[in-house]
């Protein structure tokens, strides 16, 4: 067994699983840490609503500097509505900027433009000031995450997960999913708990078989999945949520394969675009707090900053 053959809830990266990712205004490297960089912009407190007030049984919209990030028909998780806040950002960035003409129409649906794209994609190449990493730098990561980029490593997973879909309370499927974890964690039973509680919450069709995916790879999984996953000595259920595109797994580490370990030479290119996409990363965290602290922002929680920060 290697998944649960869906490719629906994280653990394989089929075709279907592929298909059904978010789009991305990015390139295809920008777009994992963008995605994951909309999904932890969560510090700031709540901004209220605007005046107009939607009707009852309608879904509140949220505005970046008056522009509508969603219509009343539409009911969006936090992170989906982070994710169009943070792209509108960069549009109307990039419209200041003269990089994109003042006409173009705002996104519909969390789509934009080809133009807007193109233009994001400029502003950032031309904002974000990445430095390459040194040798010393990428010796320190190497010595830190001896595994990170071990050849052959497998892993032997059991997972629950909490799938987010349009409409679901993600606050309360959280509470949910942290205090199974906490079960879970303090089960000592051997594993009988586990899949018990699969079958009982997992919205994985592994559920049937106590959550168990069988022996996975990398490549066998959804690339955040994989991140949180691999790359370490953990055995057993993980202390935290492993969050995905699916949603939010408990996470049982059966069994490790580390593999063969490659010498610091053979990974050194590999080492380094790590090194520039977490600095991609925090540089385009900094520069949304710096949008987001000069715009007028309503119904959405973001992380901003008044105060030029040092990239």
């Amino acid at each position: 067994m290697s998944g649960c053959g869906t490719g629906s809830c994280g653990c394989s990266s089929t075709e279907s699983s592929q298909a059904s990712a978010p789009a991305s205004t990015l390139t295809p490297t920008q777009a994992a840490a963008y995605e994951a960089l909309a999904a932890s912009m969560v510090d700031a407190p709540v901004q209220p609503a605007p005046s107009s007030a939607p009707s009852a049984g309608a879904a509140p919209v949220a505005r970046i500097n008056g522009v509508p990030l969603n219509t009343p028909s539409e009911w969006l998780d936090e992170e989906t509505l982070r994710q169009r806040a943070c792209t509108e950002l960069l549009r109307q960035a990039a419209q200041q900027a003269g990089l994109l003409s003042a006409d173009d129409a705002p996104g519909v649906e969390g789509a934009t433009s080809a133009e807007a794209s193109n233009a994001i994609e400029q502003l950032l190449d031309r904002e974000l000031n990445i430095p390459e990493p040194s040798l010393e730098a990428c010796r320190r990561y190497h010595e830190a995450h001896p595994a990170a980029h071990a050849q052959g490593e497998r892993a032997h997973l059991r997972h629950v997960l909490f799938a987010v879909t349009p409409g679901v309370d993600v606050k309360q499927l959280r509470l949910r999913a942290e205090a199974l974890l906490i079960e879970l964690r303090c089960a000592d039973d051997g594993g009988a708990k586990f899949a018990q509680a699969a079958a009982q919450w997992s919205n994985c069709p592994s559920g049937q078989q106590g959550g168990d995916l069988g022996w996975l790879t990398r490549a066998e999984c959804a690339p955040e999945f994989a991140r949180e996953v691999f790359g370490g000595a953990e055995v057993g259920v993980l202390a935290r949520l492993v969050h995905s595109r699916f949603g939010l797994h408990v996470v049982e580490v059966v069994a490790r394969d580390p593999g063969q370990q490659p010498s610091f030479e053979e990974v050194r290119q590999a080492i380094a675009l790590t090194l520039r996409q977490q600095a991609w990363v925090n540089a385009l965290r900094q520069y949304l707090q710096l949008l987001a602290g000069a715009a007028t922002v309503e119904g959405v929680m973001l992380d901003s900053a008044d105060t030029p920060l040092v990239q």
